[in-house]
């Protein structure tokens, strides 16, 4: 039996200020052909997972906090558990606009690495609204760099 500890995994933490930890896939002991999966920490007031897309379609489900998911056009609140769909291809955002730590989980499928989390580390995000599709009107800016808006 093979099983990844959530208290055992260290994870990587990125510019945009959270830290994910690979469940399944990536680092994590346990490999998928179907899906990859993991736990996420958004700092407060504006932690992210900046606009990117990805070839897979993916779940957020929020487990702890609230803030705002930007998917495609659209911009909307979300708050603990609630699950968000987001199809292949389209680009999304989640933004933590509270004051404590947001922790949601994500479920991608296939599995196989998403070229946001290398880009995000070399600093080459596609930036919204220039090489990708603008951000929803009224949207936290894109974080780019540790703590910077695109």
């Amino acid at each position: 039996m093979i099983i990844a500890d959530l208290a055992q995994t260290a994870g990587r933490t990125y510019p945009a200020r959270r830290r994910t930890q690979n469940l399944v896939g990536g680092a994590s002991p346990i490999q998928a052909t179907n899906f990859s999966m993991g736990h996420v920490t958004l700092d407060p007031n504006g932690g992210q997972v900046p606009w990117h897309n990805q070839e897979q379609e993916e779940i957020y489900f929020i487990v702890e906090g609230s803030g705002e998911m930007c998917l495609g056009e659209e911009r909307t609140a979300v708050k603990a558990g609630q699950a968000v769909y987001i199809p292949h291809r389209v680009f999304h955002q989640l933004t933590n606009t509270g004051d404590t730590p947001m922790r949601m989980i994500y479920c991608y499928g296939p599995a196989g690495d998403v070229a946001h989390w290398r880009q995000e580390l070399d600093g080459t995000l596609p930036r919204a609204g220039i090489e990708a599709p603008p951000l929803p009107a009224g949207a936290s800016p894109q974080c780019t760099k540790a703590g910077v808006g695109g």
